[in-house]
C-alpha cells in the first residue's frame, strides 16, 4: 500500500499557488495538484469555512511546480511563515526567488 502513495505521489503534479482577490485586495496560499480547478473552487465557495469564502474574485497571481507533495507543503509552510506581503509580491517580480525555493526543499 506504501508504495501505491509513493508511486501515486510521484506521477501526480503539485504545485504552491497564490491567489489574488482585489476587491478584498488580499492574497490566499495554498498547495494543489489540480491549479486552475483549485481556484475555480475557491471562487464557487466550495470550501465551507475556508479564508476565501468572503470573496469570489480570486485570481491566479502565483504558482510553483514542485517535485512532488511532500515539497510542495513545505514551500507553501516557508510562504506562510514569511507573513509578508512585499515577499509574496517579489514571489512574481524575481523568478530567481521560485528557483532557490525547489532547491532548498528538493
Amino acid at each position: 500500500m506504501v508504495g501505491i502513495f509513493i508511486l501515486l505521489n510521484i506521477l501526480t503534479m503539485h504545485f504552491v499557488y497564490i491567489i489574488y482577490s482585489q476587491s478584498a485586495d488580499k492574497y490566499y496560499i495554498g498547495e494543489t495538484n489540480e491549479l486552475l480547478v483549485r481556484v475555480n473552487l475557491h471562487n464557487s465557495k466550495q470550501f465551507h469555512n475556508s479564508y476565501t469564502t468572503f470573496a469570489d474574485d480570486w485570481e491566479l497571481f502565483w504558482s510553483l511546480q514542485c517535485n512532488n507533495l511532500s515539497q510542495a507543503r513545505k514551500i507553501e509552510k516557508h510562504i506562510k511563515s514569511m507573513k509578508s506581503r512585499r515577499y509574496i509580491e517579489n514571489l512574481k517580480i524575481y523568478p530567481e526567488m521560485s528557483d532557490r525555493l525547489l532547491e532548498k526543499y528538493d
